[in-house]
């Protein structure tokens, strides 16, 4: 892809994912919440120009940061998202105000580790933030749908202790 369309696919994923979340929405403890961030890895990592050629050290340190950022933010993302169960056992979440300053931060680093980059030499391809999305979208889905499974009532696959207990057909002696 060339990279206008990557910074397009970046951008809209971007206002996809940040709109959906700032509404009440129903996290199914069933569904692939790894999907999307697998998707994202998948293009980032087939794309050429991950690292730069002609400054491999430097590139590479600049995406391992990059990554760490991801991780860091899609943390901290999870943890300040509001969950709550509702009364039919359904698990539900919002982010918050605190997610917001998280996302802004991130950003902000992340443009700043991009014109340290520029300023070193380094060319930076568009992959590499897609990468960077999709650790962060893993980190945060992986993170809510196990605070999910942890709020979802347990359901009981057995009997209780003494339901259908097998009796004695003889009578006792005393």
């Amino acid at each position: 892809m060339s990279g206008l369309v990557n910074a397009l696919v970046i951008a809209a994923v971007v206002v996809l994912v940040i709109v959906r979340q700032f509404r009440a929405q129903q996290i199914g403890t069933g569904r692939r919440w790894w999907l999307l961030p697998a998707v994202l890895g998948f293009v980032a990592l087939r794309e050429p120009g991950l690292v730069d050629s002609h400054h491999p050290t430097t590139s590479v340190t600049l995406l391992v940061v990059e990554l760490l950022v991801g991780l860091a933010m899609g943390a901290g993302w999870a943890w300040t998202t509001r969950i709550w169960t509702e009364s039919d056992g359904t698990v539900w979440s919002k982010s918050t105000r605190t997610s917001a300053v998280v996302w802004v931060v991130g950003i902000a680093v992340r443009v700043g580790l991009y014109a340290l980059g520029a300023a070193l030499g380094v060319h930076q391809h568009g992959s590499a933030l897609l990468a960077a999305l999709a650790v962060t979208l893993l980190v945060r889905s992986g993170i809510l749908y196990w605070r999910a499974q942890s709020l979802t009532p347990a359901t009981a696959t057995g009997p209780a202790y003494g339901d259908r207990m097998a009796r004695s057909a003889r009578k006792e002696r005393v």
